[in-house]
């Protein structure tokens, strides 16, 4: 079978009444321009929304960080932005942060998630994506479907998976190019652990099986903070995951989000919240959340696709969806105070570190003896 790219490219380009979810012409303009602007360069594509961002997946045999799909897709976005200028939507461009094209969008505030496969006979895929969080979000989630047979029956029954994957992590804090390493399971189980707990800073990356070499995952990994230099909003990272036969299944996958586990996001992105599955198309509401991802299934056929199947639209997870949202009030109810708030290495892009610094000229040392 032929080689065929899987490319997500997504950003926030304006939301209707602040951060809750981009307008139908602003969508309709960004799927006009892929429409007219594909001969030749795609086979197929899927464009929803996921809070206020706009997503666009296609399929082509272009390759990964191909000029002519990121530019396609680059000004599908800035289309949509010139609409969402005209209506006066909130963030218009937000995640846009370099207007001169360059080549790809790496680096430029959209988030890019690709991977060049060869085609199986039959090759189903999730596409996740998230708003109002941060690239490690997806950290435990990987880390229980690729590592933990609790999560991942495969690993026990499935010699090729038993035979374990290699995770490239990236430390997202170093700037001046990707700063990666590859650790292997099972042999390195609580390596990647003792990285992996460290959402903010070391990011999977993508994921490769041992037994055949294929990859099986690619994240985004942009830090929106490290390009603008300043808080723009949080990063809403996307993911491809490929399942079935020599990877794990798709319910396997779809497993650990049933945690809701703690990750950076809500309000102004500087506090923690539970990450709540949600069905496609949801738009964000309570307190600028709380952090969502929704997971479409696809299958592919020649870099045909069908239809999405929304993956977390069953009952069982409108039961799931109840115990995270408590989960949410919870943490919420906390307010500022402690563990409620993101810690100061995440808050030094935000206007509270001006706060601190203009406090600190106030502070005194008192003399022994001297309280009053």
């Amino acid at each position: 079978m032929a080689k065929i790219t899987l490319s997500i490219i997504k950003a926030d380009i304006g939301s209707i009444g602040g951060h809750i979810k981009p307008s139908q012409k602003v969508l309709a303009a960004v799927e006009n321009y892929v429409r007219k602007k594909r001969e030749k360069l795609i086979i197929d594509y899927y464009i929803g929304y996921t809070g206020d961002d706009i997503a666009i997946l296609t399929t082509h045999k272009k390759g990964v960080l191909n000029e002519k799909i990121h530019k396609l897709c680059f000004e599908a976005l800035l289309a949509g932005t010139q609409v969402a200028k005209s209506q006066g939507l909130y963030g218009a461009g937000q995640d846009l942060l370099v207007e001169a094209f360059s080549g790809n969008v790496k680096g430029m505030g959209p988030q890019v998630a690709e991977m060049e496969i060869e085609e199986r006979e039959a090759d189903p895929f999730l596409a996740f994506f998230a708003d109002k969080t941060e690239p490690g979000a997806y950290n435990l989630p990987l880390y229980l479907s690729f590592a933990d047979p609790m999560h991942c029956a495969g690993l026990i029954l499935a010699p090729k998976l038993k035979k374990g994957f290699k995770f490239v992590i990236m430390d997202v804090n170093y700037t001046q190019g990707d700063k990666i390493i590859e650790l292997v399971t099972p042999e390195e189980t609580y390596d990647i652990a003792a990285l992996l707990r460290d959402n903010g800073r070391y990011i999977v990356e993508s994921i490769f099986s041992r037994a055949s070499g294929e990859q099986v995952v690619s994240v985004s990994t942009t830090r929106l903070h490290n390009i603008a230099g300043k808080y723009v909003g949080k990063d809403d990272p996307v993911m491809l995951v490929r399942t079935q036969r020599d990877f794990p299944a798709t319910g396997e996958i779809l497993s650990p989000y049933a945690i809701g586990h703690f990750v950076s996001g809500f309000m102004r992105g500087s506090h923690n919240g539970p990450l709540l599955p949600v069905k496609k198309n949801s738009q964000i509401s309570f307190f600028d959340g709380p952090p969502i991802v929704n997971s479409l299934a696809f299958s592919m056929r020649q870099g045909k696709l069908t239809e999405p199947a929304d993956c977390f639209d069953q009952p069982y997870w409108d039961y799931i969806r109840m115990k995270i949202s408590q989960k949410a009030e919870e943490i919420r109810r906390q307010g500022f105070s402690g563990p409620a708030m993101l810690p100061m290495s995440e808050l030094e892009y935000t206007g509270v570190m001006e706060t601190l610094r203009d406090l600190e000229k106030r502070f005194k040392v008192r003399k022994s003896g001297a309280r009053k």
